[in-house]
């Protein structure tokens, strides 16, 4: 029944329910998504085919030469292949160790024209044409580098997991001149990580080897 003071009131059974506007606006909002959908897919689409490369580069497989410890050896790789896994993978040359793999532990130290690299993050290919030593060339038959030596009388190693790397590191460092003290030694060693913690045997072995060549 229809109140005598509000004459133009609706019956409660005419007016909308909560649910019923929820279902309308849940409805119009899937319809105005829809619309807009497309347009921002389309504009997408053209910003990312404007950014692509116009000559992308297409990975595969190719020969490459690099000369490891004196040899020659022809790959055949792809070009994102690093210089640990082309050593390690298909050379089987797995002296070279594999830790942390972002440059931050040491243990894949190589030489590359006599400067100490991190293999994890040389990529093969940029090494063509340059020479290449690892801990496998480091001795002369069966003659061990005085740095080797040096390890085995001071006891440079535990685990020996890092060893290879820390000598690698070891022979650049007295190479570069970067050895001449304690402190210095530490400071240019410090890129090989020892979780072992034989660090005092380390510098022992890296000093011995500086003084006898000083």
């Amino acid at each position: 029944m229809q109140s005598d003071l509000f004459p133009d009131a609706q019956p409660e059974a005419s007016q909308p329910s909560d649910s019923s506007r929820r279902s309308f606006m849940q409805q119009a909002g899937g319809i105005l998504g829809f619309a807009l959908a497309s347009p921002i897919a389309s504009q997408a689409e053209t910003l990312a085919d404007k950014l692509a490369p116009v000559n992308p580069v297409v990975s595969g497989a190719s020969p490459l030469q690099l000369r490891i410890n004196g040899q020659v050896k022809n790959l055949t790789l792809e070009p994102r292949v690093t210089l640990l896994d082309a050593l390690r993978e298909y050379l089987d040359l797995t002296g070279t160790k594999k830790g942390c793999d972002h440059g931050q532990c040491g243990a894949c130290t190589v030489h590359v024209d006599g400067q100490r690299v991190n293999s994890c993050l040389t990529l093969a290919v940029m090494t063509k044409g340059k020479e290449i030593t690892t801990i496998e060339g480091l001795a002369k038959g069966d003659a061990l580098h005085p740095m080797q030596e040096a390890f085995l009388k001071h006891d440079g190693f535990q685990c020996g997991y890092c060893t290879p790397g820390q000598i690698m590191s070891g022979v650049a460092c007295v190479q570069e001149g970067h050895a001449t003290t304690d402190g210095q030694a530490r400071e240019w060693m410090s890129g090989n990580l020892c979780r072992c913690g034989a660090y005092p045997n380390v510098l022992a072995a890296v000093r011995e080897v500086a003084g006898h060549q000083g």
